[in-house]
């Protein structure tokens, strides 16, 4: 088997142990080339430590890595020294950059910890208080590894049903959404990151709109949600009708709701949030990503939403870094060529990579063991997308991308589909092929091949940009406290020199905006070339998704950058869009849409900025949508998780402005010193921002009393926090609940002590938190 994948190789002298546990015979091998922030990631979660000793160097990890997986050529009646070959076969494929298997892989494979190698996985979660908990024991053995989940929670009852074996009323799954939330926040995974997790309701389901609102309180911060939406629900959305809502636990339909209105309000919360995606489930079922239809039903994703899976199954994912299969400078124009040979090759022994993971993965769970080996599904997929189109001067929003997208993609899956072929006449096919949509061909090794992941870490490892994203900025500004670093895109350095525009003052240009749009320094075909993710219009952001996933077994990492001026609108067409073009699922972020964030578009810390949340599939926080952050900082940026100064050395103004016009919502509470009237306005993100509480006389002590609590709630409520508006209203809610007085009304719910348990009652209700008792101090 070859090991070059372009011409320009070379070896040098790193010695490493010719086994896994250690030895004392020693082979030769290539040092990699690091920048600053890969060494940095590298040191502090990935490589072998003794507390803050670090044990092992890049090219030790990889070692490790490629010597751990290869021992699972052993089982095929290879001898060690071929899985010596191979392992140093899989080692120049990683420590060359040109393809990364998911960083669980990474962090733990070799290291003997027990710890699993798979970045996505699906639980099932069932209708009894059993299924639901053992769910979240099974999420935290998951996240302790590494690894993200996803949850449908379509199976549970709806809010406020009768529960038979009780006779109370049950919860609903946005409830239990919560408790999910909060276990994944008390679970480190490994010392790493914590976990990931995609909640997903179908659109169906009785309590979807609750579902589709669920974020905007700020809440529920270690899930991104998704709703699933049926062809029926989408034909139903295009035709302007209504459509069935069904009890998941009696299969009975219990209301219509007309499905624009629905439709509108997904599109709402997520150009509030970000949140709700979309799931296209019936698409999914129907394609490639469910390979056995007659067994089984894809009902979720994993955290990022590319990867469709059964219950209790996972898959290790792997990415081949684009950038890398370039043969610079021959064409007649001086621009670069696609190695496609060194790029089947490539190919080729990722899938024998991601199958050897599978058979050596020490796998949480029983159950996860047995469904994984049934299907043997990889996930092999790229990123440098936007590097190689640097390289060979093409625009991201060119029809040219497009066509050059779907080649690279097709390639990639008839490759990676001969070479499981290959392996499936060598080693078997995976156990259900004969119920599977791949039984009248040739024995298939893995019953899913290639899946797009957004690469958020490990593209900063291999020093290109994430997945198929376009570059957030040329130049980036990360500032944290005092801190104030600045990167520039180290492809568009260098093609300036090579092609003559490279000036100081350009450079300097391009540092305080971020971009080359408008640069007079640079000429017009290579502003067309070093496009930036807010400068592409929304459609081709979707559009490049769609080329991708029509050579794609499961699914495509997209995130759709919006720019913070955005309107529903243009999130509805963006969502539309990825349903006419054949997407699996979509997702959207507009600029701005979030608090805490550490992004910012030149060296000058501006208002242009974008959520620093995750990083990837499985391979972040929670909030994985990070997609297209910028290669050098997704890692700090999903790390840190802290608010950004609102200027290049500037801090937070103390109290937010109160806006020329608010809304809001005045409550009639009956409390022992009379009727009060209670309002609370929210902002034009619909958060609570200010309350008024009126009881008594102008004038009156009572009056004032009620004017002075109203004045300190606003203020709390308009200090700049980290904390989310529904947290603060939570604190609040717990000072103020309880506080006793000579006259309390009422009984059990009903009663109110005073003043201030009647207004915290009022918030309680307003926010949608349960009743509080009070915790005082």
């Amino acid at each position: 088997m070859e090991t070059g994948y372009t011409e320009e190789d070379g070896r040098s002298g790193v010695l490493a142990s010719t086994r896994p546990g250690g030895g004392l015979e020693t082979v030769e091998l290539r040092p990699g080339q690091w920048t600053e922030s890969a060494l940095k990631v590298l040191r502090e979660r990935y490589l072998r430590r003794n507390g803050r000793e670090v044990l092992e160097s890049p090219e030790g990890m990889f070692w490790r890595v490629g010597t751990a997986v290869a021992q699972a050529e052993t089982q095929w009646g290879r001898g060690e020294s071929e899985v010596l070959r191979i392992a140093r076969d899989f080692y120049d494929l990683m420590v060359d950059g040109f393809f990364l298997p998911n960083s669980p892989t990474l962090m733990n494979a070799g290291k003997g910890n027990g710890l699993q190698y798979s970045a996505c996985y699906v639980l099932p979660v069932g209708d009894s208080m059993e299924e639901i908990f053992e769910a979240v024991k099974r999420a935290a053995l998951i996240h302790k590894s590494g690894g993200g989940t996803g949850f449908a929670f379509s199976r549970l009852r709806p809010k406020d049903s009768v529960v038979s074996s009780t006779g109370g009323k049950a919860s609903g799954p946005v409830s239990f959404l919560r408790v999910f939330n909060g276990a994944t926040e008390a679970v480190k995974q490994g010392g790493t990151r914590r976990g990931a997790n995609m909640g997903i309701l179908r659109v169906d389901h009785p309590d979807v709109l609750e579902f589709i609102d669920s974020k905007l309180d700020g809440g529920i911060t270690n899930f991104n949600i998704s709703v699933t939406a049926t062809d029926v629900f989408m034909q139903a959305v295009l035709h302007d009708t209504e459509y069935d809502l069904v009890a998941p636990h009696t299969g009975q339909v219990v209301g219509r709701l007309r499905a624009r209105e629905v439709f509108d309000r997904i599109i709402k919360a997520a150009w509030r949030t970000g949140d709700p995606g979309m799931i296209f489930i019936d698409r999914i079922n129907a394609g490639g990503a469910n390979p056995t239809p007659e067994l089984n039903a894809v009902e979720a994703t994993n955290p990022c939403g590319e990867q469709p899976l059964y219950p209790n199954e996972a898959c290790n994912l792997g990415s081949l870094n684009l950038a890398k299969f370039v043969r610079r400078g021959r064409p007649a124009n001086g621009r670069g060529e696609i190695a496609w040979d060194g790029l089947e090759r490539a190919t080729r022994l990722c899938v024998r990579f991601l199958d050897d993971v599978i058979t050596v993965n020490p796998y949480p769970l029983p159950e996860v063991d047995e469904a994984v080996k049934a299907n043997r599904r990889i996930g092999l997929g790229v990123m440098g997308w936007a590097d190689l189109l640097f390289e060979l001067g093409i625009p991201y929003d060119s029809e040219q991308a497009l066509a050059l997208g779907d080649e690279i993609m097709r390639t990639i899956q008839r490759v990676g589909h001969d070479e499981s072929v290959r392996l499936g006449k060598e080693r078997g096919p995976f156990p259900n092929w004969s119920r599977s949509i791949y039984r009248d061909g040739p024995p298939l090794r893995n019953a899913t091949v290639t899946t797009i992941a957004p690469t958020g870490t490990i593209s900063i490892i291999a020093g290109c940009s994430s997945g198929i994203e376009p570059i957030f900025a040329l130049a980036f500004s990360h500032i944290v406290g005092d801190r104030h670093l600045t990167f520039f895109n180290p492809v568009f350095e260098r093609l300036a020199r090579e092609h003559g525009f490279w000036s100081e003052a350009l450079m300097a240009e391009v540092a305080r905006q971020g971009t080359v749009r408008g640069c007079a320094g640079v000429p017009a075909e290579w502003q067309r070339v070093f496009v930036t993710a807010h400068e592409i219009t929304p459609e081709w952001h979707v559009r490049h998704q769609g080329a991708f996933q029509q050579h794609t077994d499961n699914g495509v990492s997209k995130t759709i950058n919006l720019p913070h001026s955005a309107t529903a609108e243009d999130v509805a067409r963006a969502y539309l869009l990825a349903y006419e073009v054949g997407c699996y699922g979509i997702t959207v972020f507009r600029d701005g849409c979030k608090a805490d964030q550490v992004l910012h578009v030149g060296t000058e810390a501006k208002a242009e900025v974008v959520e620093a949340t995750g990083d990837g599939h499985g391979n972040g926080t929670a909030q994985a949508r990070v997609a297209a952050l910028p290669v050098e900082l997704a890692r700090e940026a999903a790390s840190e998780q802290v608010p950004a100064p609102a200027g290049h050395g500037a801090k937070k103004p103390a109290r937010i402005p109160r806006p020329r016009f608010v809304q809001g919502v005045t409550y009639r509470a009956a409390t022992p010193l009379g009727t009060a009237y209670i309002t609370v306005n929210q902002n034009e993100a619909g958060e609570p921002f200010e309350v008024f509480a009126n009881v008594g006389k102008a004038g009156s002590d009572t009056a004032a009393v009620s004017e002075a609590i109203g004045r300190l709630i606003s203020l709390c409520l308009r200090m700049a926090s980290p904390l989310s508006s529904r947290d603060r209203v939570r604190h609040i809610v717990d000072q103020l609940a309880g506080i006793g007085g000579g006259r309390p009304l009422g009984y059990g719910r009903d009663r109110v002590r005073s003043l201030p348990d009647a207004i915290a009652q009022v918030l309680a209700e307003h926010v949608g938190l349960a009743p509080a008792m009070g915790n005082g101090q």
